[in-house]
């Protein structure tokens, strides 16, 4: 089998005015997806010519596309040969019956526009197009490893701790024979160590008419365990497929061998060993380019990740670059994978097939790295309504990747308004919760009391907090850091309160921040950016770590540190200041101007001296970290005390954080009674479609909310979210009393009897 690229030359049309030669891989919206002007939503075509001789006409040729967001189709020689509606998935088509000698013309048209049917619907990201990943041509001979049935490699690697040291491996897969007539093949299975030895070989003989699976089932023993980030030993699974004393086909696949066990009470164990999941989430964009990333972008990003001390990741919210699960193989980073089951349901498949097919899809794509310990199937999937129906959907994708992987675990997270009781929590193996707690909703001391109450109403389910972060400009500062302040002090002071709280409790598995970098979403205009979501602890270009990257390291890394904080508020008008240091050295000594101010000598990763006096005008400030070697680490920053204060460190016009402020204020709620709901009639109840195909139900909703069901956001939600569950969403701020009055204008409106059948059917 032979892989060619055919990333370059490449024809890209917007339309029939704009085109261009661009080389793969490739995003149309790498700069307006992270402007926040709008953003282009629609079909591009990409084109190539391809040169096919008589030889290679006589083998079996595919084409390999790494990924197209977020529906793609494709053409050869005018004529329809694939498509896929998996806009994180590679996928694969089989070009030869049309195919000709001579100059064949590729097109794949590209298309980003809103699908009913295609996830994700609705999320706090810009959802890119493009032909963002490599294209390759795979041409092969008449036997091969199965390549259609949607996974990467063909073959399955699936490991089993039986005892210290000894692994029970299962290698299965299929083979396919193009031809008529059976073939007598074998399948040669060596396993080989970091110095090119072979520790085991298997030998197995299969007969091919059409199709036929073959499976090993061996027991490995003295292995070198697989141990996360202090030692992601590998080994190298070969498997070649012989004919006639020919290789006709071989994959060359990573492996490391590892056991992970998750408990409700003790945490996490690796291989036996007890760890926390010291966790940061990334999304798959950059700077200017989207998500057409480059290796060396990914491996940019792996060795910032690795800075940081993090020994797990959160690849949100969709299969990411296989390349990147690669590079958690070799790093030891523990991955969490999933789909884009993100947000709303949709309501235009009632079978959830696009969603089925996305996690079939990853599993099958990613099944063989090591590195991913268990499958998220969905995310904060009840934004809009929490039922029943919701319930099944999750159930049905859960069992899914149960039979298509029993090997790890099942994985979701909630949005914070889950209940601890839901039976949502009861349908995956451990529950994740997204908690904003000292941003979105109450105060930063409320995470632990909410941690503490799940675990005592569920202590038989392990939990862990899937998110958590806030919005920082690093541009942006204060001496009284505050919620929606975006500035990098208030950034730390939530840090710090999320790591405390996760490593005083034993039975919390971990976290992961929100996020890693920052990333674009076109919805956001907010903190002084458009078109971004800050909560990153690096920003979207890579240049800029933030002080609470620093203090992650202080809390995960090994590598010793010591880092001041505060070093972009430069210009302070205060006498007396605060000196942040951030560092995994215990003993601290603190200079200004050259001068010996002070030492402190604890574990804290945070330590902070107090009323620190400034001279006017310039101020150079050193620490010394010293540790039990004797070992000396700087930093120095520069501080200007003013006279008067620097107006650019805050924020001018802070924006709303919910819809309207105080709204309901005009509306007079004193002396409600409560409404006695009659069928056949609208009710808060109904969904804002609902309503909507109602004049007079849509004046009265309008009445009361204005225009928020017509913005992008809320219109991908209408179909299920009903004034009812809007009620139950902090940042709408509607007054339980509310209800009772809306309802008492909306009940007296009659529902046609389609309008009562469609009530009784929705979700």
């Amino acid at each position: 089998m032979k892989i060619i690229n055919i990333n370059d030359n490449w024809l890209f049309i917007k339309d029939k005015n704009v085109s261009e030669t661009v080389i793969l891989s490739h995003c149309f919206n790498g700069i307006d997806g992270q402007s926040g002007n709008g953003m282009f939503k629609g079909e591009c075509c990409y084109q190539k010519s391809l040169n096919i001789n008589e030889e290679e006409l006589e083998k079996f040729i595919f084409l390999e596309i790494g990924a197209a967001s977020l529906v793609s189709k494709v053409y050869v020689n005018g004529e329809f040969a694939g498509e896929s509606s998996c806009g994180f998935s590679m996928y694969r088509v089989f070009l030869t019956p049309f195919l000709k000698a001579g100059e064949n013309t590729i097109s794949i048209r590209v298309d980003n526009s809103r699908n009913d049917a295609v996830y994700p619907l609705m999320a706090d990201f810009s959802f890119y197009g493009g032909l963002y990943r490599d294209v390759n041509l795979i041409i092969s001979e008449n036997l091969h490893f199965d390549l259609m049935d949607n996974s990467r490699d063909g073959i399955y690697l699936t490991q089993k701790g039986i005892a210290e040291g000894t692994f029970e491996l299962k290698i299965n897969g299929k083979i396919i024979n193009e031809l008529s007539e059976t073939k007598e093949v074998k399948v040669d299975f060596k396993l080989i160590n970091k110095q090119d030895q072979i520790v085991y070989s298997k030998v197995i003989d299969v007969n091919v008419f059409k199709e036929e699976n073959f499976e090993l089932l061996e027991t490995i023993n003295d292995i070198i365990v697989w141990q996360g980030i202090e030692n992601p030993y590998l080994y190298k699974a070969q498997i070649d497929l012989v004919h006639d004393g020919q290789i006709y086909d071989k994959r060359v696949i990573e492996i490391g061998f590892r056991t992970v066990e998750i408990t409700p009470d003790r945490g996490v164990f690796l291989n036996g060993k007890s760890i926390k999941l010291n966790g940061v989430s990334r999304h798959q964009d950059f700077d200017g380019i989207g998500n057409a990333l480059t290796k060396e972008h990914m491996e940019l990003d792996m060795s910032i990740i690795k800075e940081v001390g993090a020994n797990s990741v959160r690849l949100s919210h969709y299969q990411h670059d296989d390349y990147f699960y690669t590079l958690c193989d070799r790093e030891g980073i523990l991955a969490w994978a999933e789909i884009p089951f993100i947000s709303v349901p949709t309501t235009a498949d009632k079978e959830n097939k696009n969603a089925k097919d996305q996690l079939e899809k990853l599993i099958k794509q990613a099944y063989n790295h090591s590195s991913i310990y268990c499958w998220g199937v969905q995310n904060e999937i009840t934004i809009a309504i929490e039922n029943e129906k919701i319930y099944e959907m999750v159930k049905e994708l859960a069992t899914i990747a149960r039979e298509l992987d029993s090997s790890r675990f099942i994985a979701q997270a909630n949005i914070h308004s889950v209940a601890n009781e839901s039976p949502l929590n009861d349908i995956s193996d451990f529950v994740g919760y997204n908690l904003y707690y000292g941003w979105y909703y109450k105060e930063m001391k409320d995470l632990a009391i909410r941690l503490d109450e799940f675990h005592n109403v569920r202590p038989n389910i392990p939990v862990m907090v899937t998110e958590y972060g806030v919005d920082t400009n690093p541009d942006l500062h204060s001496y009284n850091p505050t919620v929606k302040d975006y500035t990098e002090e208030y950034q730390l002071l939530f840090q710090n309160n999320a790591l405390k709280t996760f490593n005083e409790r034993e039975f919390i598995l971990g976290g992961y921040v929100w996020a890693m970098f920052d990333f674009g979403s076109e919805i956001r205009n907010e903190g002084g950016k458009k078109g971004r979501n800050q909560k990153g602890l690096v920003t979207i270009d890579r240049k800029i770590k933030k002080d609470a990257f620093y203090l992650c390291k202080a809390y995960w890394s090994k590598e010793l540190f010591v880092k001041l904080a505060g070093s972009r508020f430069v210009n302070r008008h205060e006498e007396f200041n605060d000196i942040v240091v951030l560092s995994n050295v215990e003993n601290i000594k603190l200079y200004v101007n050259d001068k010996f101010i002070d030492e402190i000598n604890d574990k804290e990763p945070l330590k902070k001296f107090a009323n620190v006096k400034l001279e006017l005008g310039k101020n150079v400030v050193k620490v010394e970290a010293i540790d039990s070697e004797n070992n000396t680490y700087t930093d120095e920053i520069i501080l200007n005390r003013t006279e008067e204060a620097d107006e650019s460190y805050v924020l001018k016009k802070p924006e709303t954080t919910t819809h309207v402020t105080n709204w309901f204020q005009k509306f007079d709620l004193t002396d409600v009674q409560e409404v006695t709901l009659k069928e056949g009639y609208y009710s808060t109840f109904d969904t804002l479609d609902e309503l909507y195909k109602n004049e007079e139900a849509k004046a009265v909703f309008k009445k009361y909310f204005g225009d928020i069901a017509e913005s992008d956001q809320m219109s991908a939600m209408r179909g299920l979210m009903t004034i009812d569950s809007m009620s139950k969403r902090s940042r709408f701020n509607i007054p339980k009393e509310l209800l009772s009055v809306i309802n008492k204008e909306l009940n007296v409106i009659p529902k046609t009897e389609d309008q009562v059948s469609r009530s009784n059917l929705r979700l």
